[in-house]
């Protein structure tokens, strides 16, 4: 016969002292007054379900009372005879609690720090700059669960009112990547930032920023040259002006595509999926043998810090130029070079229009309307390719008067 438990009294309780070793005052039906001790008195609870005696914790004394503990204990009770585990529905509670207090800088942070190995160090830094800049400040102590789609809207007119319309549109992406990211895990059910674009001042769209000028473009082209950060961006630099290609298929060139002995790279352009062949000048092939060694194995030139096996990040470029004092936005970008070279190569060399547009790899047809094959003036490019190159060796020298070529 089971011993029969005395329900224990409020004076019991009261002067319930601690001992040397914790101790329990059973009330029954499970429930008990852990005394601790340190001296601490809290109220647990033992049940059983799934065939396994669990225990859960109902609050301390005095914060709960006897009665206070009883009620939560056939508040339990009931939950068992559903066939639910009060346990489990007291982590929910948890959860539910801490996603109501929960910020939207401390979300905002926590999706920065589990997407940053996917971001060049600079774009990593950029991103949670403009979150410090434009965004915690305005609700970055509002509780996620209260940001819609008004209290967005408002902190982008902020933006917007200080005529930085593509930061507007920049944060409310980052916004929108938050959001998302919530909701996967369970914090939010949809994403007030996804429709706001519309309500956006348009961005006004320009043409990339490219310089002709020798005296503007020479001290580009030696800051580039002088560029401090890792081997594989520096040689990325230096390529891309001599090469002109687009700063995605530079990204992308692998050692099985180069052929150094003839001196010259043959990949499949991106854009247009047609084989294409870029020959390489002398400084070219230069600055190739020199990164070499070091990125041989990877199969990629220009392979990303953070994996051999990858082509560097398509920011790393012009990341690269802004840490440099560059302004991409004013001055150039790794695309604008395509354009410096059309206009110089023939301006100022005085190659043909039909050679250059070949050269970059845009689409050219011959006097009968077809397309010409990759090989097409092939040595009158290459002749090209190393006047541009020594015209860039040349003004980065300090040349003025650049003889011009009669090539057409």
């Amino acid at each position: 016969m089971p011993r029969r438990v005395l329900p224990l009294t409020p004076l019991q309780i009261r002067n319930a002292k601690p001992k040397a070793k914790d101790y329990k005052l059973t009330d029954g039906g499970g429930l008990y007054l852990f005394v601790a001790k340190g001296g601490g008195k809290l109220w647990r609870l033992k049940y059983r379900f799934g065939g396994r005696e669990k225990l859960l914790s109902l609050g301390v004394y005095p914060q709960i009372s006897l009665a206070d503990a009883r009620q939560k204990r056939e508040e339990a009770k009931g939950i068992v005879a559903k066939g639910i585990d009060p346990g489990e529905v007291r982590k929910e509670q948890q959860a539910d609690t801490q996603r109501e207090s929960e910020t939207f800088e401390e979300v905002a942070r926590e999706w920065h720090s589990k997407f940053i190995s996917q971001w060049e160090p600079v774009t990593a830094k950029k991103i949670l700059e403009m979150f410090e800049r434009d965004v915690f400040g305005d609700f970055g102590n509002t509780p996620f669960v209260e940001i819609n789609t008004p209290v967005l809207l408002a902190m982008l007119r902020r933006i917007e009112a200080r005529g930085a319309i593509y930061s507007a549109h920049r944060v409310r992406g980052l916004c929108s990547q938050v959001f998302k990211y919530a909701k996967s895990t369970g914090r939010c059910e949809n994403n007030p930032a996804a429709d706001l674009q519309a309500a956006l001042t348009p961005v006004k769209t320009t043409n990339r920023p490219a310089t002709t000028d020798p005296k503007e473009l020479a001290p580009l082209l030696r800051m580039l040259d002088s560029y401090q950060g890792s081997v594989v961006v520096c040689c990325a630099l230096r390529l891309l002006p001599m090469l002109f290609v687009r700063p995605g298929e530079l990204r992308a060139m692998k050692w099985a595509d180069i052929d150094l002995e003839r001196g010259e790279w043959s990949y499949v352009v991106t854009k247009t999926k047609t084989p294409h062949i870029v020959p390489l000048a002398k400084q070219a092939l230069a600055v190739l043998r020199e990164i070499k060694p070091v990125t041989d194995q990877s199969g990629f030139v220009f392979p990303s810090a953070r994996s051999m096996k990858s082509p560097m990040s398509d920011m790393a470029i012009n990341a690269a130029m802004r840490r440099m004092g560059i302004d991409t936005r004013t001055e150039i970008t790794g695309h604008g070079f395509r354009a410096v070279a059309r206009t110089i190569l023939d301006e100022v060399l005085g190659f043909r229009p039909d050679f250059i547009e070949h050269q970059l790899a845009h689409a050219v047809r011959d006097p009968n309307g077809w397309a010409y094959n990759r090989t097409a003036h092939l040595d009158e490019r290459k002749k090209m390719m190393q006047a541009w190159a020594d015209y860039l060796d040349a003004i980065k020298e300090g040349a003025e008067i650049i003889p011009i070529r009669t090539a057409r």
